[in-house]
């Protein structure tokens, strides 16, 4: 195996041969670290670093506690990887969303075989616990970009903290998938984003970009921040977990796709109109008899499609609506209402309002049962 250092040699030794002077890194898992020290020795020879699912550290220790550690990853070896290597041992671990799929595993199976024995996998784990580049970081001085999946198994605190301490780096977060290897999940988004933050630009958005018709839910925690002070930390995160499982439930009971949590509320959207009222009023009525007080905003209008996210004026129209909103209250736009005529649902006019950052005023209204 090679050491961190000759792995390092690597990165310029194929430079080198390839005749390339300057090129732009991307460095996965530990790759990311190795990319690090490279970019800042080197800094002539790296115009940009990209880092995804990377780490300054491997192994916890004081101040660095995020998980997995190194040493679980060595337990894991020594106690069940290096016994069924070879036959796609680490294929929910590391590649989940597809650990089911027969013909993926089957390739998986032989990517271990042909990428370590078991005996120079036990003597890599050993040699990537003692990776450590914090305090190379603050020395990177090439534009730097660090994608993280929220769900990565490689916690999104080691992304976090990579971009905390490299001046000027940016960080994304993809919630869209938990693999920690990259070829999987968005790719055309992954692609953009590393595309737009190189050249500036991003030819790819208008040809993998969709447009549809939806009705945009908002809805979160009324006074979130006092709640959350007045808890200690662990019985407030039993509140956001029970509030993000109703949330699923009753999204999923109305039809809707649950875009994503955001902490102390949700986004949704629906093909229909009626049913995204009915399940803002669904919730609001579930939540509050945990008495948690909840609002929601509803706006229907066209939308970009991003992979696992979305945008769009839409999304902006309904997050104001929202804004708008008391506890226990479901305000919708105009629009809403004109489409669900007839089907039996009241509203209450709440006047006429400019929406922050969206043209023209906006006639909002509450709805009921």
């Amino acid at each position: 195996m090679p050491s961190f250092e000759q792995r390092i040699d690597d990165v310029r030794s194929v430079m080198d041969a390839i005749g390339s002077r300057r090129a732009v890194l991307l460095g996965c898992s530990e790759g990311g670290s190795i990319s690090v020290m490279f970019a800042a020795t080197f800094p002539e020879r790296v115009s940009h670093l990209v880092l995804f699912g990377a780490f300054a550290r491997f192994s916890s220790a004081p101040g660095y506690p995020f998980r997995p550690s190194g040493e679980d990853i060595v337990n894991r070896v020594d106690n069940l990887w290096a016994a069924g290597w070879g036959t796609g041992v680490t294929l929910r671990h590391f590649l989940p969303s597809h650990a089911d799929e027969p013909d993926v595993a089957r390739r998986y199976a032989k990517l271990e075989r042909l990428a370590f024995s078991p005996g120079a996998l036990k003597m890599a784990a050993r040699y990537n616990i003692e990776i450590d580049v914090r305090a190379i970081l603050p020395s990177v001085r090439v534009p730097t970009l660090v994608i993280h999946r929220q769900n990565d198994v490689m916690s999104i605190e080691n992304g976090q903290f990579l971009a905390s301490q490299i001046p000027g780096a940016q960080f994304l977060c993809y919630a869209d998938c938990s693999d920690h290897l990259i070829f999987p999940g968005d790719r055309p988004r992954l692609c953009g984003d590393i595309e737009e933050f190189v050249t500036g630009h991003r030819e790819l958005t208008a040809l993998d970009s969709d447009r549809v018709l939806v009705t945009v839910l908002f809805a979160d925690i009324v006074d979130s921040t006092r709640r959350a002070a007045e808890m200690d930390d662990q019985a407030w995160r039993r509140v956001l977990d029970e509030h993000d499982q109703t949330a699923r439930h009753i999204v999923m009971q109305h039809r809707g796709k649950l875009v994503k949590t955001t902490g102390d509320g949700f986004l949704a959207t629906f093909d229909g109109p009626g049913r995204a009222i009915r399940c803002a009023l669904a919730f609001e009525a579930a939540t509050r008899r945990l008495g948690l007080p909840v609002r929601a905003g509803l706006h229907t209008g066209e939308i970009e499609l991003r992979g696992g996210d979305i945008g769009g004026i839409a999304v902006h129209a309904a997050a104001r609506v929202m804004a708008h909103a008391g506890p226990d209250e479901v305000l919708v736009s105009r629009v809403v209402t004109d489409l669900v005529a007839g089907a039996g649902l009241k509203f209450s006019d709440r006047g006429t309002h400019e929406l922050k950052g969206l043209p023209g005023r906006w006639d909002i209204f509450a709805a009921s049962a």
